[in-house]
């Protein structure tokens, strides 16, 4: 089995209904500042019509730690994706005050930049390109060799998905904008996209 899949950027109830239909493992709100951004009332009433099979990711850029807590024991996300400059302690301290998974965001510009993050206390890495969210892909041959388990994401769509999955060989791919049309979430090409990973997984 290869990688697992996130959808994220989940904003109303019918992209809710779309990832219930089509079952991937995560899928992301996101609390920063951002087109897609949630409130946490948003995401609440979102998360209780979320199958409970799948887990949704907390998507934070330097969000305070008690916020995140928050959200955390209300049980509207099951994990923390960072993607701010959070030191290391910032890290250590949400691994300390839950058990709940956390994924650093990486941006992979040159070789080395994702080896600085191997020792990260973080459950996984997400290498995207720059700040994330740009839909643009990355250089794959600068991500180098990786020890820690990794979200792969930028600008994956249907048409580099499979290249993708077979050449980086992530541990999950995390897919936003290449599930969209005129900058909403598609139900068709989610689960267009979805159908293609499970072939490659031959689930």
């Amino acid at each position: 089995m290869t990688a697992k899949i996130k959808i994220c950027g989940l904003t109303r109830l019918c992209d809710i209904e779309a990832v219930n239909a089509a079952k991937p493992q995560y899928i992301g709100f996101v609390f920063a500042e951002s087109k897609r951004r949630v409130t946490p009332k948003q995401a609440e009433e979102l998360r209780e019509n979320l199958s409970p099979d799948i887990i949704p990711v907390g998507v934070f850029v330097n969000e305070t730690i008690e916020n995140i807590i928050s959200l955390v024991r209300s049980g509207v996300i099951g994990a923390i994706q960072l993607h701010g400059d959070e030191p290391e302690e910032y890290i250590e301290k949400l691994k300390a005050l839950t058990d709940t998974p956390v994924i650093k965001a990486v941006s992979v510009l040159k070789p080395g930049d994702v080896q600085k993050f191997e020792n990260t206390c973080a459950d996984y890495l997400l290498l995207d390109n720059k700040s994330g969210g740009t839909g643009q892909i990355f250089n794959w041959n600068l991500i180098g060799e990786v020890s820690k388990p990794f979200f792969l994401a930028g600008g994956l769509n249907i048409e580099n998905i499979k290249s993708a999955i077979k050449k980086i060989n992530p541990f999950a791919v995390d897919i936003s904008s290449g599930v969209e049309t005129s900058g909403l979430k598609d139900k068709e090409k989610i689960m267009s996209i979805i159908s293609m990973i499970r072939s490659i997984r031959g689930d």
